[in-house]
């Protein structure tokens, strides 16, 4: 029997922000600042600030059209896909289950139709039915094996599930589609999961290019300063935390590290600004209790 989550999944921008998950024609991200189709989604830090599907997501936008195939839809095609439309939603909405009957007629539709084997692989992600996902997972692949959505969501699942030095490969796939418009997504996934299997030297290449396609990013920018900041080169990582901190992304683990860099360079000013900040926002973070006992070093 399938077990859905109850509750709305809370994380860290750690966590949350870095995967993308793409269904075709949207994409969804944790919500909490943040984890991977085109839908995209990815929130356990282990060893870095990393995205995951552990937390709510966030919608964002992604082809409409699969870049890889050009070829116009058949009725049979278009039926499917406003199938998979609809399912979209309801995964958007925690309605998993209603999710998955829209997928199952997709798929009745059209059961070559990978990009709904790729949803459908997130809703038994969700569902905790993680046999069921690889399979869906690897029908999508077989029948698109460089759609980059898929790609990268794959890459994900088995980052999320104990084999991040597995899904790395997949993320660097993804970004080899030239038309790809969201490369800076699996590069910051590739980071994390880099990270989570011990490969920190890899991980800091990976969230440095994806910082340079899109210095937007919060993950990989918190990331970086999180490296740096533990190599003692405290300036390298007050610039991303500042990046952070004075975004909306702003979430009690960017706050907490911006002012242990500020109280180690002594800027009395700004480490009480942010400290403020995190009080007044997030006054009941393991963070803020950190900040009540001063245990900067912990």
């Amino acid at each position: 029997m399938m077990s859905g989550r109850s509750g709305a999944r809370r994380g860290s921008l750690r966590a949350g922000l870095g995967l993308v998950v793409l269904l075709a024609g949207c994409s969804v991200l944790p919500k909490s600042p943040p984890e991977p189709p085109v839908i995209v989604s990815p929130n356990t830090s282990q060893g870095g600030f990393n995205p995951d599907p552990g937390t709510s997501f966030n919608a964002t936008s992604s082809q409409a059209v699969n870049i890889n195939d050009r070829t116009p839809d058949t009725d049979a095609r278009k039926r499917a896909r406003l199938r998979m439309e609809l399912a979209i939603g309801y995964y958007q909405d925690g309605r998993f289950a209603v999710a998955l009957d829209e997928l199952k007629q997709s798929l009745n539709y059209d059961p070559t139709f990978a990009e709904a084997h790729g949803v459908l692989a997130l809703v038994y992600m969700e569902l905790g039915e993680k046999q069921l996902a690889e399979q869906s997972f690897q029908k999508a692949l077989q029948l698109a094996p460089d759609n980059s959505d898929i790609l990268n969501n794959y890459g994900w699942f088995l980052c999320q599930n104990g084999r991040p030095g597995d899904s790395v490969p997949y993320f660097l796939k993804a970004i080899q589609n030239p038309l790809y418009t969201q490369p800076a997504k699996p590069l910051q996934n590739a980071g994390v999961c880099a990270t989570r299997a011990g490969d920190r030297v890899a991980a800091e290449g990976y969230f440095q290019r994806s910082f340079q396609l899109d210095p937007s990013g919060p993950v990989s920018a918190l990331n970086l300063a999180e490296i740096f900041y533990s190599r003692g080169e405290t300036q390298r990582a007050r610039f991303y935390t500042s990046l952070v901190n004075k975004s909306s992304a702003a979430n009690p683990e960017s706050l907490w590290l911006g002012i242990r860099i500020e109280h180690q360079l002594g800027n009395g000013p700004e480490e009480l600004s942010l400290s403020t900040q995190l009080q007044r926002n997030f006054p009941g973070s393991r963070e803020a209790e950190l900040l009540t006992r001063h245990a900067y070093n912990e």
